[in-house]
């Protein structure tokens, strides 16, 4: 019995679109199969650990946070630490932010680092390794604003952490804060 050409055409179209759907999902599919370890010794110059979303990164220091092609750069290579900010140790606001996805086309292994942000609940650790010193944060609220809402982040006071990244998922049509306060080790 000889198969006709819609036969061929239909099966390669499914595993065409099998492979396109693994392709897309591969960002949400690591983070949740294959999360990443905590940072090894050579990242850890700057460095980020959050053990209950299993999330690990470099940081990159003095990125601006007003300037989209500075910030989409840097966001290809970790996560950025917006110029003008705290680092930790220091007094003031420490701001930290990544991406929580991306286009399937730009996804690398540091894309989606904050894909799993928006689980974190009061009182979850997170971990920042800065010219070898280790400093401990815990959460304290989280909070979902408007991209034009930079008072969220800009008029904070006192000494915290405050971690970005887009929401909803796949989206950038609102930002998910979470709120840190420093351990006394």
């Amino acid at each position: 019995m000889k198969k006709h050409l819609s036969y061929y055409l239909g099966n390669t179209l499914i595993v065409l679109s099998l492979l396109g759907f693994l392709y897309i999902s591969y960002p949400v599919l690591t983070a949740y199969l294959f999360p990443s370890p905590p940072p090894t010794e050579s990242m850890k110059s700057f460095a980020i650990w959050i053990p209950k979303i299993k999330a690990a990164g470099e940081i990159i220091s003095e990125v601006d946070p007003w300037d989209k092609n500075s910030y989409q750069n840097a966001l290809r290579f970790g996560i950025a630490h917006a110029r003008g900010f705290a680092y930790p140790g220091e007094k003031g606001a420490i701001f930290l932010f990544a991406h929580s996805s991306g286009p399937p086309w730009e996804q690398t292994r540091y894309n989606s680092v904050f894909l799993r942000l928006g689980e974190l609940e009061k009182g979850d650790s997170i971990t920042i390794w800065r010219n070898g010193k280790e400093y401990q944060y815990t959460v304290t609220t989280k909070k979902v604003v408007l991209p034009q809402e930079v008072t969220a982040v800009t008029k904070v006071t006192g000494n915290q952490l405050i971690i970005q990244t887009c929401t909803p998922i796949g989206t950038d049509y609102k930002r998910l804060l979470v709120f840190a306060t420093e351990k006394r080790i």
